[in-house]
């Protein structure tokens, strides 16, 4: 369980935590704050002291009703903020990207991994990622940002969501990506009402058995809200960290998350308690 990420290695023996940073004007929970590479170093250098065992690093908002943006929007945001944390930080960097010419560019400028709302569906990713040979995290959605909210639909949502992933799998594996650079995330708030979430974050144990390692990205979404009474983004951290706790006892390996410290405790606690 310990992936190569270019020069790094990414130990997923336990549950590591992966800290978000958007440079986007319009994510759901932090649209705005990071814009500036200066402001986007410093949040990194301080998710990394939290104990952030990788960076996530965004430019284009997947939240529900989002509007996509170009390739060239996408790169004047993320490759300063890579190039730049590339110089100053000792864990890997992960490009939250669907999009090939981005995946490219962020690899050259120090990403070593890429992370994938679409799951390489996009023209020319799987091939993309295949030449770029590093680590890939295929996600679940059903639908795109702009309307996956609108009514979602399944019949098993577990079987489902598992059957899409083993199909990316072996599209990726057909193409030449190797089984050890293969990560999974079952997309927590992506195309899936309340009940499609519970139901998901229930038997994630269900995808986590299918071999490769497992990402959970729950931090402060709308099933957290909602569960909690409405309760606004940023007043969600105790439902997260719950959340991530029982991800993290089902399977996961990777914890995305904006709160690392808090989350980094959690993680330590139940890492004890798993380990007994």
């Amino acid at each position: 369980m310990i992936i190569r990420c270019a020069d790094h290695s990414l130990d997923l023996n336990e549950p590591r935590v992966m800290g978000i940073l958007n440079v986007t004007p319009d994510s759901f929970s932090d649209g705005g704050l990071f814009i500036k590479p200066s402001d986007a170093l410093k949040h990194a250098v301080r998710m990394v002291g939290e104990g952030a065992a990788i960076i996530d690093v965004g430019g284009e908002s997947t939240r529900p009703g989002a509007q996509s943006i170009s390739s060239q929007q996408e790169l004047d945001r993320v490759i300063p903020v890579i190039e730049a944390l590339a110089c100053e930080l000792q864990v890997p960097i992960s490009i939250d990207t669907s999009k090939p010419e981005v995946m490219r560019e962020a690899v050259a400028a120090g990403a070593a991994m890429i992370n994938d709302v679409c799951a390489l569906s996009a023209e020319g990713a799987v091939e993309t990622v295949s030449e770029l040979q590093i680590p890939v995290c295929l996600m679940h959605m059903q639908g795109e940002p702009r309307s996956m909210q609108q009514q979602p639909h399944y019949d098993d949502v577990v079987a489902e969501v598992s059957d899409y992933l083993q199909q990316r799998v072996k599209a990726c594996l057909a193409a030449g990506i190797p089984a050890q650079n293969l990560l999974l995330d079952p997309g927590f708030g992506f195309g899936k009402k309340l009940v499609h979430n519970i139901e998901l974050l229930k038997k994630l144990n269900v995808i986590s058995n299918l071999g490769y390692p497992l990402l959970a990205g729950i931090s402060r979404k709308s099933m957290i809200g909602q569960i909690l009474g409405e309760r606004d983004a940023d007043q969600r951290l105790y439902g997260s960290l719950a959340a991530a706790v029982i991800a993290a006892m089902k399977g996961a390996s990777i914890l995305r998350v904006h709160d690392v410290r808090a989350t980094v405790d959690a993680m330590r606690v139940t890492t004890a308690v798993m380990n007994q």
